[in-house]
């Protein structure tokens, strides 16, 4: 979707979703121009039977029977109208819904190859309510670009026939629709630009109504629910101001358009009452004349509103594009490799870093973690411990040098097959709003139900989740809000051993563990961590005494490196935090 990135973005990417659908556009066009010539002979028929009455100079009683041809090519019209409509409704039930569909999957799918780092500047919700916005508002443009279509060959069609009936009336009509669609574009620009401003501050107060009710406990907890309301509703004033301003411009347009249309009503009323004065037209003349003008100017009222609503889900289109236009920051090489893992060695080489152009987190860092090595990560807060894992994930991309793990970079290498030789347990566990089976099962979709349950024992899970009332089958709410932090940590714990992968990743795994539940953890820990490649982010750090050896970060640096033994014997750093924690102190953070 890289092609998305020039100015006609919208229009490239609804041509790509529509190239597979051209039968279905064929046959939508071929309505309209069924419906355009439908629309524009019903009157005339009518003139036809208007006339025939009038001039009918034989016995009343046959008078039926000599329009019998007419009243059923009236009614043979109207039928017509009627099959084709519903044709048109069975094409939308078979079209639309898979371009919904579509839609939703390429967006989707393209928003979940993002950076990590993109996820965190966007909210959540606005990016969710772009996609719907993107698939709501391509339908919406379908139907209207199919309505213009029908309604522009309706005019097009009315005109040439009223050309060969009444001229003079054809002159004036043609006329009469340039100055209106003239003065029609002059309103259309500037309601473009106000739509797409009402989307951007729409979407926004859908991703902070969306973050507030996400961290609604805080909002508990703090006692901020009138200022989250004031929050809100400040959002929602500054959207509801930018609608007021669009409707505004589109009322004085509208406002326009009656005084046009009730212009040249009054104009065609008097030169037919004249020319009928002076037998210049018969009254099915005078009546055609008047139905096609009632139909043209609805047809042009009709397009100028369906002009005015493409506008409007035009903005809203382009603001929810931003999705696809944005590139990924992070891709993988067109001649990228699956990493080929045999041993489990992680290397820093050279390696630079920085969340902002001007501030390095890691300058030329080096270090080498040999296969099979368990390695403690510790250090105060903001010192680098999470970003040096995040590197290795590849969920941030280094500044320069390279991060290599079996003497393959990890640039090289498809960002999927990386990751599925790592597994990782975080400190702050999200679970999906699914069954506790689906979300252990995250780790090893070909895992059976009894492999879950025996890794559910292991991370002393099984406990408490026969205990719930639908056992594996419960719901555990969004993010897991359902259960404890302790609770979700050891289904992190039991995903991680599912997944069994070589290389192994732990965050502060047993942070929200009470000490009796900890001790197991860690057996079944010790277990996990046999024959791989280990590395373990911990603030206390008596869980890292058993380390084969210790990284001590502060301020993007790597300054110690040993054994607890010698890190400690070494009076430093590491030392120092052992003493402040070990007389039951430790600071966050230190200058």
């Amino acid at each position: 979707m890289n092609i998305l990135s020039n100015k006609n973005a919208l229009s490239v990417f609804i041509f790509t979703i529509l190239k597979p659908y051209k039968t279905w556009i064929f046959l939508m066009a071929l309505i309209g121009l069924m419906w355009a010539f439908i629309n524009t002979f019903t009157p005339y028929i009518l003139k036809m039977i208007i006339d025939h009455v009038l001039n009918y100079q034989g016995n009343m009683k046959d008078l039926v029977n000599s329009a019998f041809w007419l009243l059923w090519a009236y009614i043979g019209i109207w039928v017509s109208l009627a099959v084709s409509m519903r044709f048109l409704d069975w094409i939308k039930l078979k079209f639309f819904p898979s371009i919904r569909e579509d839609i939703m999957r390429k967006m989707f799918g393209y928003l979940n190859l993002h950076s990590y780092q993109y996820f965190q500047n966007n909210f959540a919700g606005s990016l969710i309510n772009k996609i719907t916005d993107m698939q709501g508002g391509v339908i919406e443009i379908l139907t209207v670009l199919d309505d213009l279509y029908a309604q522009m060959l309706g005019i097009l069609v009315a005109v040439i026939t009223l050309s060969f009936v009444q001229p003079i009336f054809s002159m004036i009509l043609i006329s009469w629709i340039l100055l209106f669609i003239s003065i029609t574009y002059v309103f259309l620009k500037p309601i473009g630009h106000l739509s797409h401003i009402f989307a951007e501050s729409k979407t926004a107060v859908v991703g902070k109504m969306v973050d507030s009710i996400s961290n609604i406990a805080n909002v508990r907890l703090f006692s901020k629910h009138q200022d989250e309301n004031r929050y809100i509703h400040e959002n929602i004033k500054i959207a509801i101001k930018n609608d007021r301003k669009l409707q505004a411009k589109i009322i004085y347009m509208r406002a326009f358009w009656d005084v046009s249309i009730i212009t040249l009503l009054g104009l065609n009323v008097f030169l037919l009452l004249n020319m009928y004065s002076h037998g210049q037209v018969t009254i099915g003349d005078f009546t055609f004349v008047i139905m096609i003008s009632i139909n043209i100017l609805w047809n042009l009222w009709f397009l100028a509103s369906q002009s005015v609503s493409f506008i409007e889900h035009i903005g809203f289109c382009k603001q929810a594009l931003s999705i696809i236009t944005a590139p990924h920051q992070i891709v993988d090489r067109p001649d990228a490799k699956s990493l080929k893992l045999t041993e489990g060695k992680i290397e820093f080489k050279n390696v630079t870093f920085n969340y902002d152009k001007d501030v390095a987190l890691f300058s030329n860092t080096n270090i080498i973690i040999p296969s099979g090595q368990k390695v403690g990560l510790v250090g105060f807060s903001g010192g680098g411990k999470s970003t040096f894992v995040n590197l290795i994930l590849r969920l941030f991309e280094v500044t320069s040098g390279n991060i290599l793990i079996d003497n393959q970079e990890i640039n090289h290498v498809t960002q999927q097959s990386l990751r599925e030789q790592i597994a990782l347990i975080p400190q702050d566990v999200s679970l999906f709003h699914r069954s506790l089976f689906e979300n252990i099962r995250f780790g090893n979709n070909d895992a059976s139900d009894a492999d879950i349950i025996a890794v559910a024992k292991k991370s002393h899970c099984h406990e408490f989740i026969t205990q719930l009332p639908h056992g594996y089958d419960s719901l555990v709410g969004e993010r897991g809000v359902k259960l404890s932090g302790g609770q979700r940590q050891r289904i992190a714990i039991a995903r991680a051993m599912l997944k069994s992968a070589p290389i192994l990743i732990l965050d502060e795994a047993t942070s929200s563990l009470d000490s009796i539940t900890e001790k197991y953890i860690q057996e079944a820990l010790r277990l996990l961590m046999q024959h791989k490649t280990c590395i373990v982010i911990a603030h206390r750090l008596s869980t890292l005494s058993q380390m084969d050896r210790i990284l001590v970060f502060h301020q993007g640096k790597i300054i110690e490196d040993g054994t607890h033994d010698e890190l400690l014997g070494q009076e430093g750093h590491y030392a120092k935090m052992w003493h402040m924690q070990a007389g039951g102190f430790l600071p966050e953070s230190e200058n």
